[in-house]
């Protein structure tokens, strides 16, 4: 296609030129112009490869409906690939790739895959590479999939979110939205109009045709700046609505800055709009659909309207010698706007026998040739369309007789226009086959409506009226004949494309039929028809129209495939919005954070806290330092940061008997002063939480949980206190965020505590394990527990937040005399592993129950009901061979722990099978100097002293299964 630019015309500034690059190579552009059209303008022909034979291709469409030109832009964090380059405006300095093309595009090594066409048709990966081993072919028909690349990076740029209620959605900005705008605002209701690109008036914009006694041009620009005027108007360009929901919400996705340099655009990207209007036109216009035809896919082929819409909106006449293809009489107008631009318009080809008399009186007072009644037979030409054979068409679409050849660089077809029903479908709208039109059009639905091309009415007069809300005669226009595929020997043929990005031909249809793939659904998915980035917007209804000719039956029998939202590709983080990083789930900073990185500790993540993993010294390695941390608490004192701890006061009269419902224990038991571990079950029996529940007086508790589970546990008890115990006597109330804890541990730690200016006694029998005291350290009020999770003596001091620094500064400046140590969450968690200790979410799953981590006996003695209770003893639960939580203790010799993962298999097994359980926790023990993991096994509970065979990463280990604690069994350490 050679196409130019003109010096007159189009919506483009010729006094601001852009430099931009395609392809590695410089070109040159306008302001207004899209990456399309400025190659167009500077006569690139091939602008892509199609997906599977990489065949070449050029630009067909004008809009979103383009199939070809699918484009790379950008390069690093901020590449973006499948964007239709008709959609992708201009900027200084853009940088695009063509996509599916490997080295080059005019040179793809995967064009060989076309002399292989016979052996991989439509849906051959569902026939072949069954032998010798899937998995030999799998890896490279993977690599082979997509078109481009998606960034290897984090995305730079940020998005927003918002949401509108207003009287009117109006979704198009041809002449039928603003005809229902203007009618809408001047009744006084606020109006939002939108469309998709930064032209208003869709497929007139620019023309000189007549709507209302004014050329379309001019009618545009006075209903805009009447709009614009108005308060209670807003006009988008550049939103896409991309899905119609339930109740009439209607999603848009705003390009904010997409057409800026990335160094200029400020802001958000991108704005999602979620919008609730009391009435929502549809205005969307329709897309016009191609002929198939053999060849049809050849550069230099292209849809007229586009090529009508590019002469009108940038001023590129799209070749110099053009054929016009039509069903319809569409085409005969881009056909008079290019020869009036100078473009050489070598014929009229035309399917009917008698188009309108005064088309036919038009071209020939402009010397173009005529051949009616014929069809193009197929397009020529190798990297580009040089010519096109054309013959009597029989009303099967066949072409008879002899052909003859017509010389062109630019062939437009035009095969009808399709309503653009996808917002319609989307809200579950139905459809009717309209034989006038040959196209699918809405019916009638409550909620909204839809009017002009998108109902598919072409006519102006009638048109205008429905978007005005008034009553006129609808006149669609011209009949539009019936022609689906064309062919040379009345079966479909397999050069003749359909849909040009995925390269399935009418042969492709043909055999799906043949192979009784007869639903349009599973037509689709056997094929690929309509499953690339343009959904098949210009290739859905041909297919749909080939597939009942070759069943036999009408189009309506066949029906259309489900159109789901969006509407067009969008970004991941348009619909994200704030919600990423931070914003989406906040990093929460401990009481004494800038402390612990002024000490050089490693953070990490732990249930949504950023807590020190370790405490590195100068020239120590992460593992070493937990080393040295967990022997400087079990032989003198550590302090652990344990303020992320669930902290949750139940409170009430009915307190107790609340928490016997809720918990495997019993609550009620407990006495003032006393702690008591328990475990909390989901209604399906299995372990949700466990922590410690501390009395503090008989209608006042403290819930302890996990971690990052604090919040979950709050609203598990509101929920059932709102829905199913409705007059218990308790509140509830999440105070993790309002104590800090210190927790020092380790057999120093009651004369490091002693050390403190405190009321509290911290004598063995005066404060023994498992009990609570509340009185004050150094003025502040605390809470202070004798809890372990180390297995050492523990004190596990609260305060309020903002008397954290006091609290910490007394320990550190005490616990110099005992050198007191640091540690982070992974000493602790190898010291719990040493100690035997559970930790939910690690060592417990979504199908763990209370029985298989030795709560059966507490379970069975309890007789009262409690959440989870029925669920855990349901037939599954009683099983026994059900997996229980065991220790394991190698005995491979390997020094190396154990893979959190690792698999247990039954003993003898010297292959892989069905495993026996799988390894939960894993650590080296500096304290016994051995690798020590926990485990769910099968049975394991009646399995201890067995030695098992282990699959850990493609190695065969061996371990031997052991009781949960191994050190200090007796548990005297507890107590000092």
């Amino acid at each position: 296609m050679s196409g130019y630019r003109l010096d007159h015309g189009g919506d483009i500034d010729r006094d601001r030129p852009i430099r931009f690059r395609w392809e590695g190579r410089h070109y040159t552009g306008f302001v207004g112009d899209t990456l399309a059209s400025a190659l167009l303008a500077s006569g690139v022909r091939m602008v892509g490869r199609s997906f599977k034979y990489h065949r070449p291709r050029g630009l067909i469409a004008a809009g979103l409906d383009e199939p070809n030109f699918i484009v790379q832009l950008g390069r690093g964090a901020r590449t973006t690939p499948n964007l239709k380059a008709p959609y992708v405006e201009l900027y200084e300095g853009l940088d695009a790739a063509p996509v599916n093309a490997w080295p080059s595009l005019r040179l793809d090594l995967l064009a060989v895959n076309e002399l292989f066409k016979r052996f991989i048709p439509a849906a051959f990966y569902y026939k072949s590479f069954m032998w010798p081993n899937w998995g030999l072919f799998e890896p490279l028909i993977r690599k082979a999939a997509g078109l481009g690349t998606a960034p290897a990076l984090a995305d730079p740029d940020h998005y927003a979110q918002t949401s509108a209620h207003i009287d009117t959605l109006i979704v198009g900005g041809g002449i039928a939205g603003l005809a229902a705008a203007h009618h809408a605002a001047t009744s006084g209701q606020s109006v939002m109009l939108v469309t998709g690109g930064r032209h208003w008036g869709g497929r007139l914009a620019g023309t000189s045709d007549m709507v209302e006694g004014k050329p379309a041009r001019i009618w545009i620009k006075d209903v805009l700046r009447t709009l614009g005027a108005m308060p209670n108007v807003t006009l988008m360009t550049r939103t896409i609505a991309t899905g119609h929901f339930d109740h009439g919400m209607v999603s848009l996705c705003e390009r904010l800055t997409d057409h800026l340099p990335p160094t200029e655009g400020s802001g958000p990207r991108q704005r999602l709009w979620r919008v609730r209007a009391g009435e929502l036109i549809l205005a969307t216009g329709a897309i016009e659909r191609p002929l198939v035809f053999r060849g049809n896919d050849r550069p230099g082929v292209m849809l007229a309207g586009a090529a009508r819409a590019y002469l009108h909106r940038h001023g590129v006449v799209a070749g110099e010698d053009v054929v016009v293809a039509t069903t319809n009489d569409s085409a005969w107008y881009a056909a008079f706007d290019l020869a009036e631009a100078g473009a050489q318009i070598v014929g009229i080809v035309d399917v009917r026998a008698a188009p309108s008399p005064a088309l036919i009186e038009r071209a020939q007072r402009l010397g173009i040739a005529l051949y009616l009644g014929m069809a193009p037979a197929e397009a020529l030409g190798r990297r580009a369309v040089r010519a096109v054979r054309i013959g009597r068409i029989s009303h099967s679409g066949r072409i008879e007789g002899a052909t003859r050849t017509l010389r062109c660089d630019l062939l437009l077809m035009a095969g009808g226009w399709s309503p653009a029903v996808h917002l319609h479908s989307q809200a579950g709208g139905r459809l009717h086959f309209d034989r006038r039109l040959n196209g699918f059009v809405p019916e009638p639905a409550g909620g909204y409506r839809c009017i002009g091309g998108a109902a598919g009415d072409f006519a102006r007069y009638s048109t205008l009226a429905a978007a005005r809300g008034q009553t006129a005669e609808q006149r669609h226009g011209p009949i539009h004949a019936t022609l689906w595929s064309i062919s040379q020997n009345g079966a479909p043929d397999a050069q003749a494309w359909v849909d040009f990005q995925n390269d399935v031909t009418a042969g492709d249809i043909a055999l799906a039929a043949r192979e009784n793939f007869r639903s349009v659904e599973h037509l689709k998915r056997y094929t690929t028809l309509g499953m690339a980035s343009d959904q098949g917007k210009t290739s859905n209804v041909n297919g749909i129209g080939i597939l009942g000719d070759l069943l036999g039956k009408p189009i309506e029998a066949i029906g259309t495939t489900k159109f789901r939202p969006p509407y067009d590709p969008t970004p991941f983080g348009v619909f994200a919005g704030h919600r990423v990083g931070d914003g989406l789930r906040p990093r929460r900073h401990l009481a004494r954070h800038d402390w612990h990185v002024a000490r050089g500790a490693a953070l990490d993540e732990y249930g949504g806290w950023m807590r020190p993993a370790a405490y590195p010294q100068t020239g120590e390695s992460e593992a070493d330092a937990v080393h040295r941390e967990v022997l400087a608490v079990r032989s003198g004192v550590g302090i652990f940061e344990a303020s992320p701890l669930g902290k949750i006061e139940v409170k009430g009269p009915d307190a107790a008997a609340f928490l016997d419902r809720m918990y495997v224990n019993r609550i009620s038991t407990l006495k003032p002063g006393r702690c008591r571990y328990a475990i909390m079950l989901g209604e399906n029996g299995t372990v949700f939480d466990d922590g410690v529940v501390t009395r503090l007086a008989d209608d006042h508790f403290l819930v302890g949980t996990t971690s990052g589970h604090a919040a979950a546990v709050t609203e598990a008890f509101r929920e059932w206190l709102r829905c199913e115990w409705t007059t218990m006597r308790v509140l509830v109330e999440d105070v993790t965020a309002c104590w800090a804890v210190a927790n020092i541990a380790g057999p120093k730690a009651r004369a490091l505590f002693r050390a403190l200016p405190t009321d509290i006694d911290a004598s063995g029998d005066a404060f023994p394990h498992m009990t609570a005291r509340i009185g004050h350290i150094g003025g502040a009020p605390a809470r202070v527990a004798r809890v372990s999770f180390t297995g050492e003596l523990s004190y596990e001091i609260a305060v309020p937040w903002r008397r954290a620094g006091d609290l910490w500064d007394a320990l550190v400046t005490a616990g110099a005399a005992h050198a007191l140590t640091p540690f982070g969450v992974e000493a602790l968690m190898t010291m719990r592993i040493e100690k035997g200790f559970l930790h939910v979410g690690a060592d417990t799953d979504g199908t763990t129950l209370p029985q298989d981590i030795g709560f059966g006996e507490i379970m069975r003695k309890k007789t009262d009901d409690f959440v989870g209770r029925r669920s855990a003893h349901r037939p599954d639960g009683l099983r026994p061979d059900r997996r229980s939580l065991v220790g394991l203790e190698t005995t491979d010799g390997n020094a190396a722990p154990l893979t959190i993962g690792a698999h247990i298999l039954p003993a003898g097994t010297g292959q892989p099978r069905p495993s026996d359980g799988w390894v939960t926790s894993s650590a080296w023990s500096p304290t016994l100097g051995v690798p020590l993991a926990l485990a769910m096994v099968e049975r394991g509970q009646a399995r201890m002293g067995e030695t098992v065979p282990i699959w850990d990463l493609g190695n065969w280990r061996e371990a031997r299964i052991t009781d949960l604690c191994r050190y200090d069994r007796e548990g005297t350490r507890l107590d000092g």
